[in-house]
């Protein structure tokens, strides 16, 4: 999700040591390799697709054992009010590090990740948009993952942050971005053991066919970060297929609805914008980030135009780990 700036410390203190008790106390099976397989990454799930062990984003999301088994946790989740998506424990080892990238992917255009350091020490930093902070053990932050962002951890010991995702509330936006409070006003949560909250979790199910208004939102924004970086490129005549894209997409939508008839009609259109952004993207990129304009299309847009597998062939690879 893009913030006015690249940080955010969120003006709320934890109890580091009942933190690091539970997360301690997880069993080594708890532990899995980063799906990509980054080098010196891996993650416990706490929210994920039926609670399962899997990275889906799709689907409902629902408390794992793991979560089931740190009530302190659960309990600092269900504090902030917000409904939740997938969530977990991320692990970084001593020397290891998140490469540079940013995310592009449909899913964070509405999301941002908090981070509630549990272990770590003054040598890990998180680096976003040229600046750089340390992120100490029962703070919470958020950044602004549209921006290249990353981590390295130069420190003697595994680094483990708490990072869950969510849209957040009105309230929540005006917590974590509102003006800056003393310390001494800071809202602080401490381990409860007589309280069980209900914890508040996405239901992620997208409609049969994207509508028109949303891809109408995909692609405006993604126009208005549009940019030429070599003498060839045509931005315009990029941003008028897209827009011309738009148009066909509501005329099939009028026609068919969303729930999924006229399948054959909205994978041809889709497959043709396609191509023909293919031979038009040549060096255009997002102001922000650097990010290519044609896999920003394909991860942002093509990607999730249809709930199946039919549009697989627009996607490309992905890091999703801090």
């Amino acid at each position: 999700m893009k913030l006015s700036q690249p940080f955010f410390q969120l003006p709320v203190l934890l109890d580091v040591g009942r933190l690091q008790a539970e997360v301690a106390a997880l069993p080594v099976e708890a532990w899995v390799s980063h799906p990509d397989g980054v080098p010196g990454n891996s993650a416990a799930r706490l929210i994920s697709a039926n609670g399962a062990e899997t990275d889906s984003v799709h689907g409902q999301m629902l408390p794992t054992q793991w979560l089931t088994g740190t009530p302190y946790l659960r309990q600092v989740l269900a504090g902030f009010g917000v409904v939740w998506g997938r969530s977990r424990l991320m692990r970084l080892a001593p020397g290891a590090g998140v490469p540079e990238h940013a995310d592009i992917n449909y899913h964070w255009h509405t999301r941002v990740r908090l981070h509630i350091p549990v272990f770590t020490e003054a040598g890990v930093r998180f680096h976003c948009d040229g600046q750089s902070v340390h992120m100490a053990a029962g703070e919470a932050w958020i950044f602004d993952n549209w921006r290249r962002h990353h981590v390295e951890n130069k420190a003697g010991s595994d680094r483990i942050h708490l990072v869950a995702d969510t849209t957040g509330t009105a309230g929540f936006w005006r917590f974590a971005t509102g003006e800056a409070l003393p310390r001494a006003q800071w809202r602080t949560m401490p381990w409860r053991p007589d309280i069980h909250p209900k914890l508040l979790t996405e239901r992620n199910q997208q409609s049969p066919v994207m509508p028109a208004a949303e891809v109408q939102w995909l692609i405006d924004d993604l126009r208005a970060e549009l940019i030429a970086i070599n003498g060839n490129a045509d931005a315009a005549r990029f941003g008028h297929l897209l827009e011309s894209f738009v148009q066909d997409w509501r005329q099939l939508c009028a026609l068919h609805g969303t729930d999924g008839r006229g399948r054959p009609e909205f994978l041809r259109l889709a497959g043709a914008v396609h191509d023909a952004a293919k031979a038009l993207s040549l060096g255009l990129v997002m102001r922000t980030n650097g990010a290519g304009a044609l896999l920003v299309l394909e991860k942002r847009v093509l990607q999730h135009l249809l709930t199946d597998d039919a549009t697989k062939p627009f996607s490309e690879g992905h890091i999703d780990n801090r």
